[in-house]
């Protein structure tokens, strides 16, 4: 039995995608990505904050960039070669740890 994660395929990428506010699939790196903007660095910081400790808890870790007030957020899944649950469970709660 495998506990590694699936890639999800076009249909439940998309479908997933359509309930998640803002996110875009970037087919040339296999991920979703979202941009966060926030009143100020501190509001910036505070969800990061949020979304580092969740991503340790599961174990699955975005990349992102951050300046002042913006958050740049891509999430794939390494070992499956693109987009899976983790990356969509991981972007719901971001939507609402960013009150969206």
């Amino acid at each position: 039995m495998s506990t590694r994660p699936q890639k999800l395929d076009d249909a439940a990428r998309a479908d997933a995608l359509g309930k998640l506010a803002g996110w875009a699939y970037d087919t040339e790196a296999l991920a979703i990505n979202k941009t966060f903007k926030f009143a100020d660095f501190s509001e910036a910081w505070a969800f990061m904050n949020r979304a580092a400790l969740l991503a340790e808890k599961m174990d699955h870790h975005p990349e992102w960039f951050n300046v002042y007030n913006r958050v740049e957020v891509k999430m794939t899944t390494h070992d499956a070669d693109g987009v899976t649950s983790l990356d969509i469970d991981m972007a719901t709660a971001m939507n609402r740890f960013a009150g969206e």
